[in-house]
């Protein structure tokens, strides 16, 4: 299958999922996503795409796994870990709010219907600390990018599993919103996320090979050596929206919550494997 043909598929699969008048349901959505890619990517195993663009980059793989001997996030899950086990000042701690114990992202982000919100496990931990009289942590960097890095480390193994309830009209329009937002064009550049993750991925931008959708969401935090430390998956967007010179929004705002909402459910079935090093 040639570039063109390729390109013509993304453009049809952009159309099947956002156009009113077909009205795909969320799995009919996933399952066009997922099968585009699989046809991209033909010769990539259906279980790699949770390694990014490393599934798609064997040169890049290589540096990757020469990396992960001594992962720079080490630090991160170590200090995300005594975080974990040190007590708030009222004497409780995050095993009180998440009684589970760390190893629970694979539940994240999720429909809360008492709330009528999605609920993202950063958002989590921040409510869990409102409710012991505990400032917020910020959202994209710094404490909370080393306690998801415990967490996610916790976690691996466990499977992406989003669930969209059809019978709350609610959840289904937050995914819609997610969703929307994910094939909107905006910025000076008039890109939107598709144009460089969807039609565009597996070609290079400058120097830097565009990374399939599909795995988007496994790896997370993210230790990028373009900015020297961990990083969480809403600075990610942040900086995607500010790269096409748009105005970014507020990390765990609405519009990124349901951006994971739609894009953690397209990436169902996929092993989670955080956190992670790339470029």
């Amino acid at each position: 299958m040639n570039k063109t043909s390729l390109s013509l598929i993304a453009a049809g699969l952009a159309c099947a999922m956002t156009a009113p008048v077909i009205a795909t349901t969320p799995a009919e959505d996933q399952a066009i996503f997922q099968s585009y890619f699989k046809a991209r990517f033909p010769n990539v195993p259906e279980d790699d795409f949770k390694n990014g663009v490393y599934a798609i980059d064997p040169v890049g793989r290589e540096n990757w796994e020469a990396i992960e001997e001594f992962p720079p996030y080490e630090n991160a899950v170590s200090n995300g870990e005594i975080l974990w086990n040190t007590p708030f000042a009222n004497g409780k701690g995050y095993q009180d709010c998440f009684p589970d114990g760390p190893a629970l992202a694979g539940k994240y982000p999720y429909w809360d219907r008492e709330l009528g919100m999605v609920v993202t496990l950063p958002l989590a931990i921040n409510n869990c600390r409102a409710a012991n009289k505990e400032k917020p942590l910020p959202y994209q960097k710094g404490l909370i990018a080393d306690l998801l890095s415990y967490m996610a480390f916790e976690s691996r193994g466990q499977m992406t599993k989003v669930e969209i309830p059809n019978d709350d009209p609610r959840a289904i329009e937050a995914y819609e919103k997610g969703k929307e937002f994910y094939f909107a064009r905006r910025g000076q550049l008039n890109f939107s996320c598709a144009h460089c993750h969807l039609g565009n991925s597996g070609t290079t931008l400058r120097t830097e090979i565009l990374s399939p959708a599909l795995g988007h969401t496994t790896h997370w935090p993210v230790y990028r050596s373009k900015w020297g430390e961990m990083g969480t998956l809403h600075r990610r967007f942040v900086g995607c929206n500010e790269q096409v010179g748009a105005k970014a929004f507020e990390a765990q705002g609405e519009e990124y919550r349901d951006l994971e909402y739609f894009l953690t459910y397209m990436n169902n079935g996929l092993e989670l494997n955080g956190p992670a090093a790339r470029k």
